[in-house]
């Protein structure tokens, strides 16, 4: 068990002997083996008890002891975070964060970390705890901010790491940008230790990277240039160089920078892929099947990589070399989901339907599941086989239960997609009919009713999805803003008690924070609306959160403020809905 060690860097006895050691007011005379030595009645004379540990305190760490070691990891961090808010011991903290963290509870793990922070200010180990949970909750923002703490601090921040993640995800990267290049504004390096050395590179590179994906090219080839002066060993610095060229284009670099990382790191699978796609593109295919061969050699010709590979070719437009990497798992008991949609992506790419349809049906339950359904429904629509496309989607409805919600909404996007908007309707409602408890469908009639203007219609629907599914936040968040921005000023309230549920139930989701700051706005409360709407757009920065900032910003004087963020959201007429809605009511926002 976790709890039955003693805290880094302790000697070997009991926390709370620990606490009583270096915590009461009594003088030890002496000691033994470490422990000190009390002569009789040394209380005696001791003043009243304000900061050692007395009874009550000796009880909670106690408590917390017992409950970790019983496996309760949440009542054992709520004593040790006690325990540390009386008693100024970071490793109280600490050892109540990490029993938060065993507990799986995680606002309690938040709680404690910030309390280890506070305690520890230099100690990388809360940071490196609130960037994760920052990252859970997809406050992108707050994640890496973290992470420049802890670079600060000359801790291993993982930046690069990070910026991966942020480019695959598609996090805002405009806004993460910004603190990285402040950071090395502010940091620049004049003889550098060789930690300082890796931590800068580090950021480099993941400010290098994010640059890349935002089309910033020639910014990033000078930050990957000053990684090579610095660090010309680098793994990810030939990693990003050859994913860098790879996106502009430049194949040739691409596979200059792969064969260098390769010398590096022969056994690094990222390095070989990348050399084979830049072959591919570069037209050399004999070249790329080489090595893909020789990698599955190398590798024991392992099912993930085999359909990896293969995922790479297709993706390229190569069928047959995928093909010929997938056929030997047909048939197999173990072959991967993903193997049987890539097969029926090639079968039908060659023009064979029937295949494809028998390949894509054999993909079974999981993340490959809806994808494999929507590719077989739109083959056969565009072999103008609508009626079969809806019959195959109809008779996967009776196989699958689980996703039948799902595979109606697909069904519905694929005739919303034909402009035959009024078969989706009927659809909707008809399997409404058949399963009126549905909530998920009429959740999607509300909000397709909202996009119609029949807000009177979808007010019905999500009353009665909350009717079924009382702490359905997603429908009380949505019924709650509709309340508060497009009824009259009487409902105000209502809207903010629907919103105020909803936010118990998930109080880090950021379209609930969002909510909850238009209310206030809409009540007349620009600066409480103020802090809700800035922790919103930290965390989902989209242009209809954009447009509620800016406005309240507007209302509270800062208009500067509010138009450089519409700035970065301004694509032209059409393209920011929100926006462009703003900016007819206040026009002033978009001068210069």
């Amino acid at each position: 068990m976790p709890f039955r060690a003693t805290l880094p860097g302790l000697p070997h006895w009991p926390l709370a002997l620990t606490l009583l050691i270096s915590g009461c007011q009594a003088t030890p005379q002496g000691s033994y083996s470490g422990l000190p030595i009390f002569v009789d009645d040394s209380m005696a004379s001791a003043p009243p008890i304000t900061r050692g540990l007395d009874a009550e305190g000796l009880r909670t760490l106690l408590t917390a002891e017992m409950a970790g070691q019983r496996g309760d990891f949440t009542r054992a961090s709520q004593g040790y975070l006690a325990a540390s808010q009386r008693y100024p011991v970071a490793a109280l903290a600490e050892r109540a964060t990490f029993a938060a963290r065993f507990g799986n509870d995680t606002a309690l793990m938040e709680t404690s970390a910030l309390r280890w922070r506070e305690l520890a200010p230099s100690a990388q180990g809360p940071n490196q705890f609130l960037a994760t949970l920052s990252l859970q909750r997809g406050d992108w923002l707050d994640s890496l901010e973290q992470r420049l703490a802890i670079a600060a601090a000359g801790g291993n921040a993982d930046i690069a790491t990070f910026a991966e993640l942020a480019v695959a995800e598609q996090a805002p990267l405009g806004l993460l940008v910004r603190p990285l290049r402040d950071y090395l504004d502010d940091n620049v390096m004049i003889a550098p230790t060789e930690a300082e050395l890796e931590t800068h590179t580090d950021v480099l590179l993941g400010t290098a990277l994010m640059e890349a994906a935002l089309g910033n090219t020639a910014q990033a080839r000078a930050r990957l240039d000053q990684v090579a002066d610095q660090a010309p060993a680098s793994e990810a610095l030939w990693l990003a160089r050859a994913r860098l060229a790879l996106e502009t284009g430049d194949h040739q670099a691409a596979r200059s920078a792969a064969r260098q990382g390769l010398l590096l790191a022969p056994n690094d699978v990222r390095f070989i892929l990348m050399l084979t796609q830049a072959n591919i593109r570069l037209g050399n295919i004999t070249a790329a099947e080489e090595q893909t061969d020789a990698l599955l050699e190398r590798h024991g010709g392992g099912l993930e990589l085999r359909v990896a590979l293969a995922q790479l070719y297709l993706e390229e437009g190569h069928p047959a070399p995928a093909y010929r990497l997938l056929q030997p798992l047909i048939g197999e008991e173990d072959i991967p989901d993903l193997a049987y949609y890539l097969l029926g992506a090639i079968a039908r790419a060659e023009g064979d339907i029937d295949d494809a349809l028998l390949y894509y049906r054999q993909v079974r339950e999981g993340s490959e599941f809806l994808p494999a359904r929507a590719s077989a429904a739109q083959m056969l629509i565009e072999q103008d086989r609508l009626l079969d496309a809806r019959a195959f989607l109809r008779i996967e409805r009776m196989r699958h239960d689980t996703y039948f919600s799902d595979l109606v909404l697909l069904e519905v996007q694929l005739l919303d997609g034909l402009g035959l908007s009024g078969e989706a309707e009927a659809l909707i409602d008809r399997e409404l009919a058949r399963t009126p408890a549905d909530t998920t469908l009429r959740y999607l009639r509300a909000m397709r009713a909202f996009e119609r203007g029949n807000l009177d219609a979808m007010e019905r629907d999500l009353r009665e999805v909350i009717r079924l599914e009382p702490n359905n936040a997603n429908a009380l968040n949505a019924l709650g803003y509709t309340l508060a921005d497009a009824f009259p000023p009487a409902r105000l309230s209502e809207a903010r008690e629907l919103i105020e549920r909803a936010y118990q139930i998930e109080p880090g989701n950021p379209a609930i924070l969002d909510s909850m700051g238009w209310a206030y706005f809409k009540q007349g409360e620009p600066e409480e609306a103020l802090a809700w709407l800035e922790s919103a757009f930290a965390q989902m920065p989209d242009q209809e959160v954009a447009a509620h900032l800016a406005e309240v910003l507007h209302a509270l004087g800062r208009t500067e403020e509010a138009r450089g963020i519409l700035r970065r959201f301004q694509t032209g007429p059409g393209g920011t809905p929100a926006i462009d809605e703003l900016l007819s009511r206040h026009p002033e926002l978009g001068a210069l």
